[in-house]
């Protein structure tokens, strides 16, 4: 078999980790069934990542990306402040409804990392990276369209992602797809009136 190096078995085995992970649960995660679900040895993954905790970092981190792309590249260049928030919120939402398994996973990693103490600033990264996300798409719609905020970026983004999360939470636990259409339209006028 072809030596492959870390730098190319490492996104592998972050997209064997999500996968196997979004199936069947963070605690399915070990590095052994890991390197099974891509077909190497189970030392591959800890010589690629040394630790499942730098692994689950690494899974953090991808998802994050992910998710925070799709969204960004929904961001409209033409419309009004109060349409491009409706925008995003509908895009970031869409993530919820297409793609629950990697937010039921992020919600899994994110309790679970609370309790690792080697995961507590993956944690902190994570959020830190979603509200910096967040809180530059507020900026950008305002600057573009001279919109003079009435609280901070950052404020805004917190509001909004508190929200968010307890509606994504709501969802992955008792799904209500019209209550969900009515609770995102409230947030989403609550952050306007916020900003």
């Amino acid at each position: 078999m072809a030596h492959v190096s870390a730098a190319e078995r490492r996104p592998q085995l972050i997209k064997a980790a999500i996968g196997l992970m979004a199936r069947e649960g963070v605690a399915a995660g070990s590095t052994r069934a890991i390197a099974a679900e891509l077909g190497v040895a189970q030392a591959t993954v800890h010589y690629t990542f040394g630790t499942k905790e730098e692994l689950y970092r690494a899974v953090m981190e991808q998802l994050t990306r992910d998710l925070s792309d799709q969204v960004t590249r929904a961001a409209p260049t033409d419309a009004s402040f109060e349409e491009t928030i409706v925008t995003l919120a509908e895009a970031l939402w869409r993530t919820v409804l297409e793609q629950p398994a990697s937010h039921q996973l992020l919600t899994e990693l994110s309790m679970f990392a609370l309790r690792t103490p080697h995961l507590k600033e993956a944690l902190q990264s994570h959020y830190s990276e979603v509200l910096a996300v967040t809180t530059k798409l507020v900026e950008q719609a305002a600057e573009r369209t001279g919109h003079r905020l009435g609280q901070p970026a950052e404020t805004i983004a917190r509001f909004f992602l508190a929200g968010f999360d307890g509606l994504t939470m709501q969802h992955l636990s008792l799904p209500d797809e019209e209550a969900e259409r009515v609770c995102l339209r409230s947030l989403v006028s609550a952050v306007l009136a916020m900003a």
